[in-house]
C-alpha cells in the first residue's frame, strides 16, 4: 500500500481496474439484481445485462454488502494503514454511503467516510487526486482536502436515449420534467446537489450529442481539465465524441476512456453515453 492513509470507493465510481490498481485504490462493488439473482456487478457481464433490460425483465441495483466494507477496512489496516478514506456514491442516489459508516464503526483503524455527492468518473477522478496525496504521505485531511477540491470543480455531462430507465429506478429526480416531450427530443443531464437533473434538450441524437461536447468544452474553458468518455453499450457513440473532445480541447494531456459502471448504466440505459470534466 502505498502510504499510511487507504483509499476505498465504490464501484459507482467507474474507475478502469488497472487505474486503480496502480494507485492502491480499493473498490467495493456495488450488486445487480436480475430477476431472484443478486451478484456484485462485476460478475454480471453488460451483454447479459443489456439483454435482460432491453427484454423486460426486473432488475434492480443496490449497495455493497456491508461486509464487503468491512474487509476492505481491515484489508487494509493488515498492510499498514493507519487510517482510511472512504468514498462513495451520491447518498442522495444510493445506501452505500450509510451502509459503509456502519462498516466504519466496526474497523480496528479509523475511517473517514466521505459523500462525493455526485458518481462517475466525478467520483473517480477526486479518488485518484486522494490517492496520489495519500501516496506522497500526506494525512488524512489532506487526503480529503484533494478530494473535496476536485468534486467541487467537477461536472457530470450525460446523454440518454430515454428517461424511462431513471423513471423506474426512482432516480430522475428534477428530470420528471422532460419527461412527456416528442421521442425526437433527446434529454442530456447532469448532477446538481447530489442528484440527477435536467440540462437541455436537443431534437434527435446527432444535435444531442454535438451539445454535449459543446458543452463539455464550455466548462472545461482554459483550464487544464481530466476528461472521462464513459459509455454503457455504445463504443461507437463514445468513440465519436471522443475525438470530438480531442479535437476541440487541445490542452487536455489524457482522455480516460471507460465503460460507466454497470450500476450506473442500469438507470441510464443502453445507449447513453458522458463526458466527465474534471479540472485538476
Amino acid at each position: 500500500m502505498p502510504g499510511r492513509v487507504g483509499l476505498v470507493t465504490d464501484s459507482t465510481s467507474s474507475l478502469p481496474v488497472g487505474l486503480a490498481a496502480q494507485w492502491g485504490i480499493t473498490i467495493v462493488p456495488t450488486q445487480i439484481k436480475i430477476g431472484e439473482h443478486v451478484r456484485a456487478e462485476h460478475n454480471v457481464p453488460t451483454d447479459v445485462l443489456v439483454r435482460a433490460l432491453e427484454d423486460n425483465l426486473n432488475v434492480s441495483t443496490s449497495a455493497p454488502d456491508p461486509a464487503g466494507f468491512l474487509w476492505a477496512y481491515e484489508d487494509l489496516a493488515a498492510r499498514g494503514a493507519d487510517e482510511v478514506v472512504s468514498v462513495h456514491i451520491s447518498s442522495k442516489q444510493s445506501e452505500t454511503y450509510e451502509i459503509a459508516r456502519r462498516a466504519a464503526a466496526q474497523s480496528r483503524v479509523p475511517v473517514h467516510v466521505v459523500d462525493s455527492g455526485t458518481t462517475g468518473m466525478s467520483l473517480g477522478y477526486a479518488v485518484l487526486a486522494a490517492a496520489r496525496v495519500a501516496g506522497a504521505g500526506g494525512g488524512s485531511r489532506r487526503v480529503m482536502d484533494a478530494l473535496a477540491k476536485r468534486i467541487e470543480g467537477s461536472a457530470e455531462l450525460i446523454y440518454v436515449d430515454t428517461l424511462e430507465y431513471l423513471r423506474k429506478g426512482g432516480r430522475i429526480g428534477a428530470a420528471t420534467a422532460m419527461l412527456g416531450g416528442a421521442v425526437s427530443l433527446k434529454p442530456l443531464l447532469t448532477m446538481i446537489n447530489g442528484r440527477v437533473a435536467p440540462l437541455t434538450r436537443a431534437l434527435g441524437t446527432e444535435r444531442a450529442l454535438r451539445k454535449l461536447v459543446d458543452t463539455a468544452v464550455q466548462k472545461a474553458g482554459a483550464q487544464t481539465v481530466d476528461i472521462a468518455i464513459e459509455h454503457f453499450d455504445a463504443r461507437a457513440r463514445a468513440d465519436t465524441i471522443a475525438a470530438r473532445v480531442r479535437e476541440r480541447l487541445p490542452q487536455v494531456r489524457e482522455i480516460t476512456f471507460t465503460e460507466v459502471s454497470s450500476t450506473i448504466g442500469v438507470h441510464l440505459g443502453p445507449g447513453a453515453v458522458g463526458i466527465t470534466v474534471s479540472p485538476r
